[in-house]
Parts: C-alpha cells; structure tokens; sequence
C-alpha cells in the first residue's frame, strides 16, 4: 500500500450516535492495515472499547493500542504515534468533544460511520457539519468520507436503499461498505484480528475478510488522493 511522501496519515473514526459501528470499523481497519503496516490506535472514546477489545487476546505484532489521556494529551499522542508507524487511527467519542476536535485537526480523513437507518443519516450530517467547523477554524478542508456499516450484504429495504441513495448523492461516501457480519462483531467477544478467528467457530469468515480489505484499500485510494500519488 503505497503512498505519497507527505506525512503519514491520521486517520479518525467520529460520528455522534452510538451503535453506528464507529469502533467495529477502527478496529477492523488497523487490524487489516496491520498485515503489511505498523499501526498505532488510540482509544479516545471514555467508553474503553477498544481498549477492551485490545485485552482479549494477543495484538497483532504491527499493531499498538493506547489510551488516550484526554483533550491535553491527544495531539501530543497523535504526534508521538505518527512518528513511529504507518498509520494513526483514533477512535473519538461520540459527542462534540474539545478531544473529537483536537483530534479532527489532527486528521487527514475523518471516516464517519452509519447504518441504512434516518436517525443515522441525521447524525452524520451532525458529524459533517462538526467537521466542516474545525476545517474553517483552520482554514483548511479536513476531508470526511461516510461510511455505511452494519448493512445488509444482500438485499437492502426499499426504505434503506432510498437513503443509501440519497447520503451518496449528498455527501462523500465510501463505495463499500462493512456489511453486518458474524465476524465483525465477534471481535469484540474474542480480540485480536479476523485473521486469526477459526472459520469453523465463525460463519462467513472469507467474506468479511475480503469485505474489510476491500475497504481498506479503497481508504488508502483516498488517502492517495489527498496526499498525491507515490513518487
């Protein structure tokens, strides 16, 4: 995964809604980003998800784990982290917090997660609208890209697909999506990486393997975008 020669990339996952899938899809990326990248996540969301997730079972060997200290440390942090891997992936609160803000700041792409459902749609574009505010307080574009999760990976409500649609033809939004799969979830229950789950204890392993690189690469497409090709 190539990518430009600016400095290297923050990553933030941030939406105001719980349950929207915000730590599923962190943990998912750095740990799919963590087969070929080093990674530094940072938990700074109070709730400890990630870092709950992170005591369950041995972490990947590229990939790190800390605990933010909070909105006096957090850039510091990011700081700290981008020096010494790959990647930068946050995972915020899910609240308009100074840390969300410091974080955004700090950030190359803010990825905002949401189901097929209004209330999510409502508090994306809450997130979008937050996002949009610090970029002018710094007189920059931070780039924010929707991303739909826990959706179904085969036939969509014709409500769902209504505002699928219409999201997409409002807003950035990822092409793919992290579908609603056994294997996702089951992070939580057993740690570490989908790779190292046993496809006979989880059911459609291949498939949300294949489903979380296939967004992992189009995360690095964007990235190339904002940063300029490899030289």
């Amino acid at each position: 995964m190539g990518l430009g020669s600016g400095s290297l990339p923050v990553i933030s996952f941030a939406t105001s809604k719980g349950g929207a899938g915000k730590t599923t899809s962190a943990i998912v990326l750095a740990t799919t980003f963590s087969a070929g990248a080093s990674v530094v996540l940072i938990d700074a969301d109070p709730a400890g998800r990630v870092m709950s997730w992170s005591r369950r079972a041995v972490m990947p060997s590229r990939l790190t784990v800390i605990q933010s200290q909070g909105e006096r440390h957090i850039q510091d942090e990011i700081d700290r982290a981008r020096s010494s891997s790959t990647f930068v992936i946050v995972d915020l609160e899910g609240a308009a917090t100074r840390v969300n803000a410091y974080a955004m700041a700090e950030s190359d792409l803010v990825i905002i997660p949401m189901g097929d459902e209004q209330q999510d749609a409502d508090a994306a574009i809450e997130t979008l609208a937050q996002v949009a505010q610090e970029g002018r307080a710094l007189r920059r574009q931070i780039p924010a890209a929707v991303l739909f999760c826990r959706t179904k990976a085969a036939i969509k409500s014709r409500l769902a697909r209504t505002l699928n649609q219409q999201m997409r033809g409002a807003v950035m939004a990822f092409q793919h999506e992290l579908n609603d799969r056994t294997a996702f979830s089951s992070l939580h229950n057993l740690g570490g990486s989908l790779a190292d789950m046993n496809p006979t204890d989880v059911g459609g392993l291949d498939r949300a393997i294949q489903n979380a690189n296939s967004f992992a690469s189009e995360v690095v497409d964007i990235l190339e975008k904002i940063q300029g090709p490899a030289t």
